[in-house]
């Protein structure tokens, strides 16, 4: 699979290129991520409209800034426009994007993932001529997106949730002693809910035989999780002591890209030539991960050509 959209400073319309050619190159899937400059049901179709294959997932939203019914009725108009069925991805996002961007409080996280996810997955089956929700007037005219349901998880709760409402589990920039863990997290979470466990995937920062602004993009991306519970204390144990320090103490992304070494880049993603990737990948698959979404670098690759190619089939 290939993700497209996470934030940062490639061009636009980058996202755009990233999906026609995961889909040329056959791959299976395409997620198509929101932040701040793309609306992810909107790239999504934007995605499907100049591709032929690819199945198509939206997300993920935030869970504090959308209701159940806009998140599956805007996978359902995807769905239509395309002709392929889509799937939604839910996560409770960051007090940075929900409070600071939407202007909406985050409260209550793990309990509105929760009720959304319920919510979300009983809405994202069914015919025309349903009501639009239960007890609505309201009919549906549409069809059901009919796409899987997957929840963004890295804390016991969220994962919880994924573990009793949804087809997959999403983690982002781990490594393979996190997904074991989280795998473990997950398999024990099923269980105590009576259903067998999701499916586990991840977003990986990727770049096979990468020119330096591909590590610094990657890098980049990194940065942002240095201080996050859970990921501080692996960066921290990989010997990135000095880059989490400086975190925690306020400083800039610049001053952290500055003594983050480019080994960061590969002890949570899939860097190097494409036999040292794909050996990567081997460890990823033996830790308990399911699938991985390919968020190939792009600052020195257009449209994450040269990776994506060299990973496909």
């Amino acid at each position: 699979m290939v993700a497209a959209a996470r934030e940062d400073d490639s061009p636009v319309d980058e996202p755009l290129r990233v999906g026609v050619l995961a889909d040329r190159l056959g791959y299976r899937e395409v997620w198509a991520g929101e932040g701040p400059t793309w609306d992810s049901f909107v790239l999504a179709a934007a995605i499907g409209c100049v591709t032929d294959r690819v199945a198509l997932t939206a997300g993920p939203v935030p869970v504090s800034v959308r209701d159940p019914l806009t998140i599956v009725r805007g996978a359902a108009s995807v769905a239509t426009a395309v002709g392929r069925p889509v799937g939604v991805a839910l996560g409770t996002s960051s007090k940075r994007v929900v409070e600071g961007v939407h202007g909406r409080a985050r409260t209550r996280p793990a309990a509105v993932l929760a009720e959304t996810a319920e919510a979300v997955l009983a809405l994202m089956h069914g015919g025309s001529g349903e009501p639009i929700v239960p007890g609505s007037v309201f009919r549906r005219r549409q069809q059901a997106p009919g796409g899987p349901v997957t929840v963004a998880a890295f804390g016991d709760r969220a994962i919880a949730v994924a573990a009793e409402h949804a087809d997959r589990m999403l983690l982002d920039i781990v490594s393979p002693e996190q997904v074991r863990v989280l795998r473990g997290k997950l398999d024990a979470a099923a269980e105590r809910a009576g259903r067998a466990a999701p499916r586990l995937a991840a977003w990986l920062p990727a770049a096979v035989d990468p020119e330096p602004d591909s590590l610094t993009q990657i890098l980049r991306s990194i940065v942002g999780y240095l201080t996050v519970p859970g990921y501080s204390d692996m960066f921290a144990t990989a010997g990135f002591g000095e880059a989490v320090e400086l975190a925690r103490s306020g400083a800039g992304s610049d001053s952290l890209l500055a003594v983050l070494p480019t080994e960061a880049a590969s002890t949570v993603g899939l860097v190097g030539d494409a036999s040292a990737v794909r050996a990567r990948i081997d460890a990823y698959a033996a830790a308990g991960l399911d699938e991985i979404a390919l968020v190939p670098a792009t600052a020195a690759d257009t449209g994450g050509e040269r990776t994506l190619t060299a990973l496909a089939g």
